[in-house]
């Protein structure tokens, strides 16, 4: 026995509230909104990774919900602040995936949902340019890359012809 209808995840349009699933103290997982940069060349899909500021590991633009704008748009938002990059965004969820940040000394529970932005403009200067390295890689590859296992099986299985989610 099934759900009918579509398995699609849509993250609602209005203005985004941060989500904290209490762990008790100061262990309340955050919410954060990540693109999945992207670009076909030659019929093949290529992402693009950034690297952190701190220690430089590949990774997503990705940050905080942000007043006014909505999920998508927040990540949206990132990609062109952490890489320099605009295009066609979906409202559509590819997947979430969990990390810890380090900020401030603490290790703070992080949930990322994970919305696909076709890129059409990538700048030669950007608010993080200098700050972070952006490098553009087969699908496979950026896989390889990110140290997240949910975030490897997004990637992997993200086809945008098909509208296959990264689930």
């Amino acid at each position: 026995m099934g759900i009918k209808g579509s398995n699609k995840v849509t993250i609602a349009k209005g203005k985004p509230r941060p989500i904290r699933l209490s762990l008790g103290d100061k262990r309340s997982v955050r919410t954060q909104f990540g693109a999945l940069p992207y670009r076909v060349k030659d019929g093949k899909v290529e992402v693009l990774l950034i690297t952190t500021r701190g220690s430089g590991r590949w990774i997503l633009p990705k940050g905080w919900p942000m007043d006014g704008e909505t999920p998508a748009g927040a990540a949206a938002k990132e990609a062109f602040e952490e890489a320099g990059v605009e295009g066609k965004l979906s409202h559509e969820v590819l997947g979430f995936y969990s990390y810890t940040k380090s900020h401030e000394g603490e290790r703070l529970p992080c949930v990322v949902a994970v919305f696909p932005l076709k890129v059409r403009k990538q700048h030669k200067t950007f608010p993080e340019h200098g700050q972070r390295r952006r490098k553009w890689v087969s699908q496979k590859k950026a896989a390889q890359l990110v140290w997240e296992p949910e975030l490897r099986r997004i990637i992997r299985n993200f086809d945008p012809s098909t509208g296959k989610r990264g689930l």
